[in-house]
């Protein structure tokens, strides 16, 4: 299975503003394991609004446009493009001019859960979002505590009309059995549209981004694996990109012996 351009929608490669990337070394670094792993195209998220993290609009698409400059003098095939990882909270919709979105006109925006809990306002926060004509896209859902422990929650949402990213990483088993087995459930039941990096420069934060897909490929068909990636181009273009044939994921019954 041959792509001729990998999107990589998840990334925290921009040196110095959050928890990815400590310097430009370590910036230039994921740059080149991004190329040797057959990424193209990365969409630069940092976090936002978290309780550490803070990065501006302004300030995301002026760095941007520096590391591209230091990625093309140093011929490094790798094209950059301005987001962030929105953590959920309260004020998010006041907000909503200083946030990014995937794409230019902000049709598709990630949105970060905390990793135990979700908010109970969430499903208020996506109504609003949609109703400003932006798609909410949930970050590794397959990583949060909550939806780990009820599936049903990520459905809910997907059938509001959000949108949900696996991680690679957690996809091929970085994370644990326990995470690789409920993102290929995810992805089996329809609950996840796309799969991204998100890397850092940490331990088994890198980039397994080719290798999810073709597992994703021998799991479900090449097919599933080719619309994974068509869809992270055309979201980063803005163009339409729906959940379909999505379905809850059946607890297995337990039988009682005596």
């Amino acid at each position: 299975m041959n792509f001729e351009k990998i999107v990589d929608l998840h990334c925290h490669i921009l040196p110095g503003i959050d928890d990815g990337s400590q310097n430009l070394e370590d910036s230039l670094k994921l740059a080149e394991e991004a190329v040797q792993d057959g990424v193209t195209h990365i969409l630069a998220t940092p976090h936002h609004l978290d309780n550490r993290y803070v990065n501006h609009r302004r300030d995301v698409e002026n760095l941007v446009k520096d590391f591209q400059l230091e990625l093309d003098d140093r011929q490094i095939p790798l094209k950059i493009f301005p987001s962030q990882e929105v953590h959920i909270n309260g004020e998010l919709i006041q907000k909503y001019d200083d946030l990014l979105g995937v794409d230019l006109k902000k049709k598709y925006m990630l949105l970060e859960f905390p990793h135990s809990s979700v908010p109970a306002y969430t499903e208020k926060i996506i109504f609003e979002l949609l109703k400003l004509g932006t798609t909410p896209i949930i970050v590794h859902p397959e990583r949060n505590k909550a939806i780990q422990n009820k599936t049903d929650i990520l459905y809910k949402f997907i059938q509001q009309g959000a949108l949900a990213q696996v991680t690679a990483t957690s996809y091929i088993g970085g994370f644990g059995n326990d995470v690789a087995s409920l993102s290929r459930k995810l992805v089996e039941h329809g609950l996840v549209q796309i799969v991204a990096s998100d890397a850092h420069t940490m331990k088994n934060r890198n980039f397994v981004l080719s290798e999810a897909l073709l597992q994703i490929g021998q799991d479900f068909g090449e097919q599933k694996a080719m619309q994974f990636e068509q869809n992270a181009e055309d979201l980063i273009n803005g163009a339409n990109v729906i959940a379909s044939n999505y379905r809850k994921i059946e607890k297995k019954k337990r039988f009682f012996f005596f």
